[in-house]
């Protein structure tokens, strides 16, 4: 990795140049706007740019209601109580960050946020109310000093707004390309985006290697929990949309930044892939956290005990858990009683069942695992990038809300906020040409490309255990270090297969390796970002820097992968974030 100083760094950088091994497309759709993913983020997006009146077609690596937004548990927080304030959930959310949050775009989210929550009801949204009432039911979690947690279905609340915003979009008729891996940007001569290539997985309208051409691609592809041993995330989140961006000459920043949900069902140490979440919420209606012998451990750890900001709880539990030598604490809710478990948390009380675990009766076995990234492809507060034409929400952009550590329930949130924005943005600039005249100009010259050498679909795997072994929740100088050299261990050989093809077999194009080799593309970003960073902030814990540095470190890092395939890193002055382009058109009017 090559460094450069301080400063706000570079403009809008030129495409690498590289692109992932991959078929010709052999075919092609035509569109005013591509988004890519499904989520909240995704599909609030692709609603908002056809209501104003965009040819619009949303891409998913699954389904339309396959991605993450489904698996939220908590909520959605938003100021909608009765003496609580846009300032208040402000405040909460600069504390959680660990005074990285860039506070223009915070104050963006929960200025505009309790609007675009209404506006999501309207779309179809249910969420729970009270009692005998219409008002919205408002719980607590962590890092939170007021209940402003809107849930639906008791602990379903992703599921709820996945099926209203799904049926919103069928019911609009936007087209949708599912099952569908995007593979790189299109971009033309003067480097503006132009769409994308994608590989449609089985036999449809699509199949095999395509391209959608646009001038305007949304990134809402989701986290890059797998590149973790065990995750709360999805297979599908293997980090497609970062690794996107770089190979496309965009900037990253915080990736180092990855939450680890401090309650996860501890399912042993040999467990990997998705593990079952547990909510948040069920510590914010009062169960405790105590160790094997029934002992509360978090009192007087932070002034909100259990309800600690979740980089906190997760530090906790880990400490305790190695001075025990043992591997997981637990979640005592037995007193909440079998109807409240049933009627509040059903989806939890079912999976914990479902592993022989059953929470009215016995405390639940919990530990930290990958959950969240609080950091991605940097954006200003219109979502756009760095790369002119390609705009990014939700859990793959960084928009400077979440600094070191996301508050609870923030992230729904986001998603909506910031895709209203970006449709926004689209909206305001002038109506793209019919297709048959651009057509009609001069074809536009093409960078050269550089095929990426692929992983073998089993190097996903190596990638995984390096990471958690090295990049976890502990992390030293020594693990980032052994971390980053077995990552370049497993790159270069990949490249050596890929010169030597004649007597070597290369891995095949396919699903398999292109995520594999996605992963391996973020992982060298946050292990880059992590060895650089030499300081304890939020989730980023450096056991040989235990304490937080603001004079070093109040600055966030700037990635970017050049034509050599090597990442070059600059710092920003402040905790905020430079501009990303100036095109020089004026800014959207809010949704």
């Amino acid at each position: 990795m090559t460094a450069t100083g301080t400063g706000t760094g570079p403009g809008p950088v030129p495409g690498t140049g590289i692109r992932l091994t991959a078929p010709a497309p052999g075919w092609s759709i035509e569109a005013d706007v591509v988004v890519v993913g499904s989520g909240v983020a995704g599909l609030t997006a692709a609603l908002r740019c056809a209501a104003a009146g965009r040819r619009t077609v949303v891409v998913t690596k699954a389904r339309l209601d396959d991605g993450s937004t489904r698996w939220a548990q908590g909520g959605i927080a938003a100021a909608l109580g009765e003496g609580d304030t846009p300032e208040q959930h402000l405040a909460d959310t600069l504390v959680a960050g660990a005074g990285l949050c860039d506070e223009e775009a915070v104050r963006t989210l929960v200025t505009e946020g309790p609007d675009a929550v209404h506006r999501l009801i309207r779309s179809g949204a249910r969420f729970d109310t009270a009692p005998g009432s219409e008002e919205i039911a408002l719980t607590r979690e962590g890092g939170h000093h007021r209940r402003r947690i809107a849930h639906a279905g008791g602990d379903a609340t992703g599921a709820e707004i996945s099926r209203a915003l799904v049926e919103a979009v069928r019911a609009a008729g936007l087209r949708t390309i599912e099952n569908a891996l995007v593979l790189d940007l299109l971009t033309d001569a003067d480097g503006h985006t132009s769409g994308v290539t994608l590989h449609v997985m089985g036999e449809g309208q699509h199949d095999g290697v395509g391209a959608v051409h646009a001038p305007a691609v949304v990134l809402a592809t989701g986290g890059m929990g797998q590149v973790f041993s065990a995750t709360t995330n999805p297979p599908v989140s293997t980090g497609d949309g970062v690794a996107l961006a770089l190979r496309a000459g965009a900037e990253v920043s915080d990736l180092e930044f990855v939450q680890f949900h401090p309650t996860v069902l501890y399912l042993g140490p040999e467990a990997e892939g998705q593990q079952p979440l547990i909510s948040e919420a069920v510590r914010g209606e009062g169960a405790h956290l105590v160790d094997a012998a029934g002992t509360r451990f978090m009192v007087g750890q932070h002034e909100l005990a259990e309800l600690a900001p979740r980089d906190i709880v997760a530090k906790a539990i880990m400490r305790r858990a190695h001075e025990q030598g043992v591997e997981h604490m637990y979640l005592d809710g037995r007193h909440f009683g079998a109807q409240m478990w049933e009627s509040r948390f059903p989806t939890i009380l079912a999976a914990c069942r479902s592993h022989d675990i059953d929470p009215v009766t016995e405390p639940i076995p919990v530990a930290p695992a990958a959950h969240y990234a609080s950091g991605g492809v940097r954006t200003d507060l219109r979502g756009r990038t760095t790369v002119p034409g390609l705009y990014a929400c939700g859990e793959v952009a960084c928009t400077g809300v979440h600094g070191a550590n996301r508050l609870a329930s923030n992230s729904l949130l986001e998603g909506l906020v910031f895709a209203e924005r970006i449709a926004a943005d689209i909206a305001a600039r002038p109506a793209p040409e019919p297709a048959a005249a651009r057509a009609a100009g001069p074809a536009p010259a093409s960078a050269p490309r550089t095929p990426l050498p692929l992983l073998a679909p089993e190097a996903r795997g190596a990638v995984q255990r390096i990471m958690t072994a090295g990049a976890g929740v502990l992390r030293s100088a020594e693990s980032l270090a052994r971390a980053a050299a077995e990552l370049e261990s497993i790159r270069r050989e990949a490249a050596e297969a890929s010169a030597a093809r004649a007597t070597h077999k290369a891995p095949e194009p396919g699903v398999e390796a292109w995520e594999a080799t996605n992963l391996l593309c973020v992982a060298r970003v946050l292990v880059a970002a992590a060895q650089r960073r030499t300081e304890t902030r939020g989730c980023h814990w450096r056991e040989d820097h235990p304490e937080r540095d603001d004079t070093s470190w109040r600055r966030h890092f700037c990635i970017t992968l050049d034509a050599e395939r090597a990442l070059a890193l600059h710092t920003t002055a402040t905790a905020g974030f430079p501009p990303t382009a100036d095109d020089g058109l004026p800014a959207p009017a809010s949704p």
